[in-house]
Parts: structure tokens; sequence; C-alpha cells
């Protein structure tokens, strides 16, 4: 009896994992280049009061055993990185990937990161860089007398200067993959740090070799999808509902044996 209770404790404490998880993937449903994730869970360890192959009494096999799991865990919360959506914004700041990497972007303290999120500004040196400021690497310099910027799906930065017919280019954006992107580790801001379960950088030209092309004016949505998280979150609130019955119920039950006795 006692044993049901913690068993259903897990399966509480497993669904509001769940239920954090699918919180975080509606609220930024909006966030660019926003990639969901996915709680994966697995069962615990289980009693066994007859192994399976053991002899019965009269020198038969036992075809099958008696063994009860003792309740479930989390295993992992993976991140999805199938494509978002594309939206255009008309902005020539804005950059999509279509296809595979990521912008590379150095942050304060010297390290690198990456982002799937290309809405890109210009500081007062004219860098592009992102909305906190962080340049992106290698550095794209926009002079000040550039009166319209084309960035080329192979991430040709070409610039029209006040008084010049013909376009100069500036720089090359770069993009990086991964042999494992699910193990980048999330630090918020729409930033990704590599990891030893990551896999090493790889940096390459956009459109070239398993790289994604850039699609200027563009920006990439977010991955969630509302109804399958909607749907998610409602199978969620019925199973921590139905651990918390269960609970309820042996509960009962003890209660009946206590009265008995």
């Amino acid at each position: 009896m006692i044993r049901s209770l913690w068993t259903a404790a897990t399966g509480m404490t497993a669904q509001q994992l769940n239920m954090d998880v699918i919180s975080n993937n509606l609220a930024n449903v909006n966030t660019a280049g926003f990639k969901k994730s996915r709680a994966d869970f697995q069962d615990l360890l289980y009693q066994v009061s007859r192994a399976a192959g053991t002899e019965s009494v009269n020198g038969d096999e036992v075809p099958t055993g008696i063994q009860v799991g003792l309740g479930t865990r989390s295993a992992a919360v993976q991140k999805i990185f199938t494509t978002g959506d594309l939206q255009q914004t008309g902005n020539d700041l804005d950059l999509a990937i279509e296809g595979n990497g990521f912008f590379r972007v150095l942050m304060p303290d010297g390290e690198e990161a990456y982002t799937r999120s290309g809405a890109f500004k210009k500081d007062g040196t004219g860098r592009m860089v992102t909305s906190d400021g962080y340049p992106l690497e290698p550095q794209i310099v926009i002079p000040e007398n550039a009166t319209r910027l084309s960035i080329t799906e192979d991430g040709a930065v070409n610039v029209y200067l006040d008084g010049e017919a013909e376009p100069n280019q500036i720089g090359t954006i770069e993009l990086t993959t991964f042999s494992n992107p699910a193990g980048l580790e999330a630090i918020g801001r729409n930033l990704l740090l590599e990891t030893p379960a990551s896999g090493a950088p790889v940096d390459g030209i956009p459109g070239q070799e398993g790289f994604g092309a850039l699609a200027q004016g563009f920006l990439e949505g977010s991955n969630v999808n509302i109804m399958e998280e909607m749907v998610g979150m409602i199978t969620t609130q019925r199973a921590y509902e139905i651990n918390s019955k269960a609970i309820q119920t042996s509960d009962q039950m003890l209660q009946m044996v206590n009265n008995l006795i």
C-alpha cells in the first residue's frame, strides 16, 4: 500500500515537469527562432517477487514472473530543431535560415554563442548586433553613408553607398552547425552554448555543404504548435489528476486497514 503512494507521487512529479515544459513552449510561441522542448520519461526499477523462467513446485518453467514497477522519472528535456515558419518583415537586417545552421555571436565575456534568431540591429558603430548588443561573428560593419543593404542567400553582404550605383561587398555571414544540436545548452536570450554533447562547431557558407540558405527580410518564427501543446496540456492535467486520485485511494485503503486493527 505504501508502495503505491510513492509510485503515484513520482507520476505527479513527472507530470508537473511536463507541464513546466509545455508552459515554456507556449510562453515562447512568438519568440523568433525559438525551438520547442519535449520532456522524456523512463520507468524506475522493478520489484521482482518471482523471476521469469524459474521452476515451479512441479518442475515446470514459469513463463512470466512477478514484477511491480516503482514509478517514473524524467530522463531528458530535449529541444526539437525543426524549422519554424518564415515571417516576412521587409526589414533589411532581419535574416532567416532556410535549413540547418546557427548564427554565431560574441558575448561580452569573449565566449561565442549561437542563435537561430536573425532579428539583427545596427549599433552606434555600424555593427550588426543582436537585440542585446552582441555582435555577429565574423563582424559586419555597415558604413554610415550606406543607402541600402543587400544580403544574398550565400551570406554575401553588399551595400550601396551614397552617390554610387554599384554595390560594395563588406563581408560574408557564416553559419555554424553541430553534429548534435539537441546537446546545446540554452542560456536564454535566444542563445545556445556549445557542450561536449553537442560536438564541435563547424563553420561554413550558407547554402553550401548542408548549410541552410539565408533569406533577407524574413524571420524564422517559433516551431511551437499551439494545438499540439494544448492537447499535451490537457493530457498532462488528466494524468496528474489520476495520479492524485491514486494517492487518495491508497490513503483510504490504508485507513480501512487501520480501522480493522
